[in-house]
C-alpha cells in the first residue's frame, strides 16, 4: 500500500496433483507434481493491479508486492493491521487423504473400471478412464485484517466409452467427484461408473435420430443442473451485471422466472465438487438465494464488485490458481426441489423430450441465449417413454425458459464440471429436480413431424469465443 490504494491482499498457494490415465487397455500416464506461488493484488478505485510469482521467498514476495503497488496511485497508507481468522462455515475433513493412499491402489481402481467396461459388450471399441486428486493449501491475508489458512482436497473419477456398430460410432461417459478423498469409491464402485458409461454408449447405438422442432422438455434430476448453470448462473455474476453484459441487469426485485423456480448458489454443501470453506479472497463460503419463487433477489459478488456497490462479498471470489486474479464465480448452483412426484410429471406429458443426461453448454450472458448438448434423451408420447434419441441439442433463452417451467419434482440430482471464464477454470457442481419446460427448441437430424427434412441451426454458431461455458467432466 506504499504508493496508495484502497485494498490489498496476498494469496499464497501450494498444491499437489496426481493424475492417472488409462487408454488402449493400459496405463498411459501417471502424473504427479506440485506447484507453488503467490499472487498479490492492489485495488485503487476501479483499477486493479495484480502480480504473481513462483518465488515465495521473502525477497520474491517483496518484489511482486512492489510491482503490484506501482499499479495503484493515491494517498499513501501506512497502518498496522490486527489479523483474525473467520470461523469456517463447513467441515471439509476427509476420511482417506490422497497423499496417504499408495499410487498402486489408485491404479487398481482405474484398471478395474477399464476391465469391467471392456467385458460388457463386443461393440465397446475404446475405453478411457481417468482418476485425479488434488491437495491445495492456501494462505490468504488482506488489509482488512483477514487471515485464512485453508486446505482443499478434491477427487474425481471419469469413464468414457466408445461403442461402434458398423460405421455408426457413439460415446457415453460418467463422472464422479467431490471435495472428498479416496473414500470417493465408497459412494460408487469404479465398476458401477464404467457400467453407466458403457450402457449410455450402447443405448445411443440403438437410439433414433432426435427430432427437431419446438416441444415440451422434461429435464430429469439425473441430468444435473447444466440448465441452471447456463440459463441463468453466469448472468447472475456481478462483474457481468456491472459491465452491462447480463440480461439480468437492473432486474432485482422483478419476476424473472416461474414462481416454481428458486435458484440457489451454495458453497457450503458438504462433499460437493464446488464446496468451499472460504473463497479465494478469504471470505466464508455462503448459501445465497439468487432467485426466490421466480423473483430476482441477489447476484454473486467478489470483494472488488462488492466494493463498487458498498456492500459485502457473497463469498464467490474464485480463481484457478495464484496466477489469476479472483472474479465472481459459481460454486454449487441449483434449482431447489419442489413437491411433485417426478414420475407424475412424465405421465402428464402428452408428448415431448425427456433429458436424462446433459453434455456441455454455453451461454451468451448479454441476451441469455444458450445451447446444450443432450447426452441421453428419450421421446415421450402419451405419458410414456417410447424410445431413446441421439444427437439432440437444446436451444433457448434463459429467462424465457425459466418462465416456462410449469412442473417441479421433489428429487434433486447433481453433476460436476469445470466452469471456464476469463481463461480460467474452477470446479463446480450444479443440480436440479425433475422439471418440465412447456416448450423449448430441440435441434436434431430426425426432422419434425410436419417437416421431415427440417434441421435447426446450432446456437453455437452465433456465440462468441469469450462466452462463459461449462465443460462436463
Amino acid at each position: 500500500m506504499s504508493h496508495g490504494g484502497d485494498f490489498a491482499d496476498i494469496y499464497i498457494e501450494k498444491k499437489a496433483l496426481n493424475g492417472i490415465g488409462c487408454e488402449d487397455n493400459k496405463i498411459e500416464r501417471i502424473n504427479s507434481g506440485t506447484d507453488a506461488g503467490a499472487g498479490i493484488r492492489v485495488i485503487a478505485g476501479d483499477s486493479t493491479a495484480y502480480a504473481y510469482t513462483n518465488d515465495v521467498s521473502f525477497d520474491g514476495l517483496a518484489h511482486a508486492a512492489r510491482v503490484a503497488s506501482h499499479g495503484a496511485r493515491g494517498d499513501q497508507v501506512r497502518k498496522s493491521r490486527d489479523l483474525s481468522t473467520p470461523l469456517a462455515p463447513v467441515d471439509l475433513s476427509v476420511q482417506l487423504r490422497p497423499d496417504e493412499v499408495a499410487i498402486e491402489k489408485k491404479v487398481e481402481k482405474v484398471l478395474a473400471a477399464n476391465q469391467h467396461a471392456r467385458t460388457l459388450d463386443d461393440r465397446i471399441k475404446q475405453v478411457t478412464v481417468g482418476f485425479g486428486d488434488i491437495i491445495q493449501q492456501v494462505t490468504i491475508a488482506n488489509t482488512e485484517g483477514v487471515f485464512v489458512e485453508d486446505e482443499r482436497i478434491r477427487s474425481r473419477f471419469i469413464v468414457h466409452a466408445v461403442a461402434a456398430d458398423g460405421s455408426l460410432i457413439q460415446t457415453g461417459y460418467e463422472a464422479l467427484g467431490g471435495s472428498v478423498g479416496f473414500e470417493i469409491f465408497e459412494e460408487e464402485a469404479p465398476e458401477d461408473i464404467a457400467q453407466k458409461a458403457v450402457d449410455r454408449a450402447l443405448l445411443m447405438l440403438e437410439a433414433k435420430p432426435a427430432p427437431s422442432g419446438t416441444m415440451p422438455v422434461v429435464m430429469a434430476a439425473e441430468a444435473g443442473g447444466t440448465m441452471v448453470h447456463e440459463a441463468c448462473g453466469h448472468g447472475l455474476e456481478a462483474d457481468l451485471v456491472q459491465k452491462g453484459l447480463s440480461v439480468y441487469g437492473g432486474q432485482k426485485g422483478q419476476e424473472v422466472a416461474s414462481p416454481l423456480v428458486t435458484v440457489i448458489d451454495d458453497g457450503t454443501i458438504r462433499g460437493k465438487y464446488g464446496t468451499i470453506r472460504f473463497d479465494d479472497e478469504g471470505t466464508k463460503g455462503q448459501k445465497n438465494v439468487l432467485i426466490e419463487k421466480g423473483v430476482l433477489k441477489e447476484f454473486m459478488y467478489d470483494r472488488f464488485t462488492a466494493s463498487k456497490e458498498k456492500r459485502e462479498s457473497t463469498g464467490n471470489g474464485r480463481r484457478e490458481s495464484y496466477q489469476h486474479k479472483p472474479v465472481p464465480r459459481m460454486t454449487n448452483t441449483l434449482i431447489a426441489a419442489g413437491d411433485e412426484d417426478p414420475s407424475a410429471i412424465i405421465k402428464d406429458t402428452k408428448e415431448g423430450l425427456l433429458v436424462k443426461k446433459m453434455g456441455g453448454g454455453q451461454v451468451n450472458t448479454t441476451n441469455g441465449d444458450f445451447v446444450f448438448d443432450v447426452a441421453e434423451g428419450y421421446i415421450i408420447k402419451d405419458g410414456e417413454i417410447v424410445h431413446a434419441v441421439r444427437g439432440a441439442t437444446l436451444t433457448g433463452n434463459g429467462p424465457e425458459v425459466l418462465r416456462k417451467v410449469d412442473r417441479v419434482g421433489k428429487d434433486l440430482g447433481y453433476a460436476i464440471g469445470t466452469c471456464g471464464k476469463e481463461g480460467q477454470g474452477v470446479p463446480v457442481s450444479d443440480a436440479q429436480p425433475t422439471m418440465r419446460i412447456q416448450s423449448l427448441i430441440v435441434g436434431g437430424t430426425g426432422g419434425a413431424p410436419d417437416s421431415p427434412n427440417k434441421k435447426l441451426p446450432a446456437l453455437a454458431n452465433i456465440l462468441s469465443d469469450g462466452t462463459p461455458r461449462i465443460r462436463r467432466l
